[in-house]
Formats: C-alpha cells, sequence, structure tokens
C-alpha cells in the first residue's frame, strides 16, 4: 500500500493549476444517463473516484470515451440500471446515479454507499424526495430498490441541508411530468454547476444557488458540452499549506468566488491574499495567528476544509477553537497530528488547538479524504521526516498531489 514521505522545512514557493472539482465532476458524469445522446465533459479530475464512477457507468452499458481531462459518456445503450455493492462500497458519491436512474429507466437497484468514515450520511432524503415524486422506493439487503412509471414535479422540502440529495433530486426533476420545487436546497457552487449542465442539456431549472430550486420537467434531454469548475477544496488545500510554511504561491485555473469564508479566515492569520480573474496568489508570514472557526453548510466555512485549518492552527500563534456541525465523527486526524506533536484537546464536536513552536515528524495513518490533507500540511512544517500511510484516501480527491507539491519546491514523495 503507498505511503507518502515528506522531508518537513521547505518553504511552498512557486505556481501551480488547480484541476477540476471533485464534488461537482461526480454528480455531472451522472447527468448523463439523463439522456440518450453523448455528452462531452472537459477539466475532469484524473482521481479515483472518478475512475469507479466511470468503470460503474460503464457496467449500465454506457459508453465512456477519455482523452486527458475530456471525458465523453453515451448512455444511448444504458440498459443495466443497477449500482452493485462491489462497485460503490469505496464511494458516497455512487448514490447521485439513483435520481437519473429512475428518472430515465422508471426503475433503479442501487447499493448503500459506502466512502469516507466521517460519520452519519444517510439518505433518506434521497429517499422521501423520490417518494414525494410517486416512485416506490424501499430498501431491501443493502440495496435502494425504485419503480416508477414517470415520476411526477412535486414540492420538496428536505429536513436538512444535504448536498447530494439536492443533486439527485434535481437531477430526477429534470424529466418528472411538471414543475418540482426543492426547499431547504443545499446552495453550494458545485450545485450551481450541475444546475448549469443540466440546462445546457436542456432542462429549466432556476434558482440553483439560493435555497429554493424549481425545475420544471422536460420530456427528454439532449446531448452537451460542459466545463468543469475549480475545485475549491483543492485551492484551499494548497492555500493552507503555503500558509503553513510562511510561503508564497499562486494557483491558476481557480477562483476566489468560491472560497471567501476560506480566504477571510487566511487573512485573519496574517496572509494576503490577491485575488485576479482566474488566479488567486498568497503570501503568508514567518508565523501565523491562530483563527477560531465553525463550520456550517455554504456560504459558510465548509466542513471539507476543517483538518487543514486544524492544522495550520497546530504551528499558529495563540489558541483556537474548532467546531464542527456537519459531522459528528471528523475530529479523526486530530489523534494523528498530536503524533506530530500537536496540543489538540477535542470535547465533543470542538476542538481547542494551542499552538506549538514546532511539529516533529512521525508516521501517522490517513482516516479519510479532508484527514489526509491536514497530515500532508503538516508534515510539510514538520521537522524531520513524516511519513503518512493509507494514502488512497488522498488520491480520492487529490490530483498528482505529489507532483503539485514537489512543483511548489516541497520534499515530497511517494513509496510503494
Amino acid at each position: 500500500m503507498d505511503k507518502l514521505l515528506i522531508e518537513g522545512g521547505s518553504r511552498l514557493s512557486g505556481e501551480v493549476a488547480v484541476s477540476g472539482a471533485k464534488n461537482a465532476a461526480l454528480p455531472i458524469l451522472c447527468a448523463a444517463l439523463l439522456t440518450a445522446e453523448p455528452v462531452t465533459f472537459t477539466n475532469v479530475p484524473q482521481l479515483k473516484d472518478i475512475g469507479t464512477l466511470l468503470a460503474l457507468l460503464a457496467q449500465m452499458g454506457v459508453k465512456v470515451a477519455r482523452e486527458g481531462d475530456s471525458v465523453t459518456l453515451d448512455a444511448s445503450g444504458l440498459d443495466n440500471p443497477v449500482a452493485p455493492y462491489e462497485m460503490v462500497k469505496t464511494m458516497r458519491a455512487s448514490i447521485l446515479v439513483l435520481g437519473p436512474l429512475v428518472a430515465r429507466c422508471g426503475e433503479a437497484k442501487v447499493s448503500l454507499p459506502g466512502g469516507c468514515a466521517i460519520g452519519a450520511r444517510p439518505v433518506d432524503q434521497h429517499i422521501k424526495g423520490l417518494q414525494a415524486m410517486g416512485a416506490d422506493v424501499r430498501v431491501e439487503h443493502g440495496y435502494v430498490h425504485a419503480n416508477v412509471p414517470r415520476l411526477k414535479g412535486a414540492r420538496l422540502f428536505t429536513d436538512m441541508v444535504t448536498v447530494t440529495g439536492t443533486e439527485n433530486l434535481m437531477m430526477a426533476a429534470a424529466l418528472a411530468d411538471g414543475e418540482t420545487v426543492i426547499e431547504n436546497a443545499a446552495r453550494e457552487p458545485e450545485i450551481v454547476d450541475l444546475a448549469n449542465c443540466l440546462v445546457a442539456m436542456g432542462a429549466r431549472v432556476s434558482g440553483a444557488g439560493s435555497d429554493v430550486i424549481r425545475i420544471r420537467g422536460v420530456d427528454r434531454l439532449h446531448g452537451a458540452t460542459h466545463r468543469i469548475m475549480p475545485d475549491r477544496i483543492e485551492t484551499g488545500t494548497y492555500l493552507c499549506a503555503a500558509a503553513a510554511t510562511g510561503g508564497s504561491v499562486r494557483l491558476t485555473g481557480t477562483s476566489s468566488s468560491y472560497l471567501d469564508a476560506v480566504i477571510d479566515k487566511l487573512m485573519d492569520a496574517g496572509c494576503e491574499v490577491v485575488s485576479e480573474r482566474d488566479a488567486i496568489r498568497l503570501s503568508a508570514p514567518e508565523r501565523l495567528n491562530a483563527v477560531s472557526l465553525r463550520t456550517a453548510p455554504y456560504p459558510a466555512f465548509p466542513t471539507d476544509m476543517q483538518a487543514q485549518f486544524m492544522a495550520i492552527n497546530c504551528v499558529a500563534q495563540g489558541v483556537a477553537m474548532i467546531r464542527e456541525t456537519i459531522f459528528e465523527n471528523r475530529f479523526m486526524h486530530a489523534v494523528e497530528l498530536q503524533r506530530l506533536g500537536a496540543d489538540i484537546r477535542i470535547d465533543g464536536n470542538t476542538a481547542v488547538v494551542q499552538g506549538v513552536e514546532r511539529l516533529q515528524g512521525a508516521t501517522v495513518m490517513a482516516t479519510d479524504l479532508r484527514a489526509s490533507a491536514s497530515l500532508v500540511v503538516a508534515g510539510l512544517v514538520a521537522e524531520g521526516e513524516t511519513v503518512i500511510e493509507r494514502i488512497y484516501h488522498l488520491d480520492r480527491g487529490y490530483e498528482r498531489l505529489e507532483a503539485k507539491l514537489a512543483a511548489l519546491g516541497a520534499r515530497v514523495r511517494r513509496l510503494g
């Protein structure tokens, strides 16, 4: 199993390009199931989760053509609306095939998903929404079974803000009979990107980016070409890495418009951040100030950046309080950071981080995708060598991580 070896102490500097967003690409690739015409996507990141999803679509009868960062999907031969456990057990986003399959085929059999072990992320909101649209949905032997002649538009109110739930119901509603209104909808930029893709395919969607989304169903969707938005979490991770090391970097192919809450906190920490049209520049002081934060649904501070900020607070001046309100099991990286010498106390959903002068290299283990990223950030500033085990988590969400960090001057290499 691959490991990452990091020799800490180098200030990051230089320029690197940000990849397309994993969390936008996954639902958008699933949207190809809604039409019998070919759909082409560009700026698709080369990640393990993307490969898993493309293999899943292929076994359903979708023709997959991939060249560089471009993927063309042709679902005209879709004949197997099944997502088996063997293919989806490592990836939570597999549930995103449910809505499109029911809308296009009138049936679906989708395994309950796996993914990162960061807490309960139930799919009951997806099921409740499809039932309100007229589908017969039941869960048996670990699978969601859904059947309906044609979905009907409905007024849907989700009990909790759910990104994948909003995406699934948007896609299902695109081919439903009548208008669907999703209230308490997630507002993430990735939702807007999916809506833009659906509109390019002929869907009638309005309100994406707000908490009320309206979709007027159409009889059929057509082919289109769509460019995936840049990955705001990858952007934030590299900004944190540069900040922690006292570095100066320019990230290209990205935008600060998706990252207001993160950039505000980096500036509070003492960094200078300059936004360009398609790039972000960051210059960090020799030592950061500690910054407290509270995660909450977009546009508040993203839970997917909490671990990276815990890492930079470990070496910042002062005390930071971090409150996690999204997932109940998302402090597993704290124990590993403590192995590097971090001073962290956990009390329920709150972490108190007392900055220390320096961290020390050690062997640590990644427990989930963003926890992995926090260990990379910490390893970059730790004295000596840090070995991160189980980095398959990193490969699920970061494209060419070690190559990009090396381009910024980090001393990092993969061990087989």
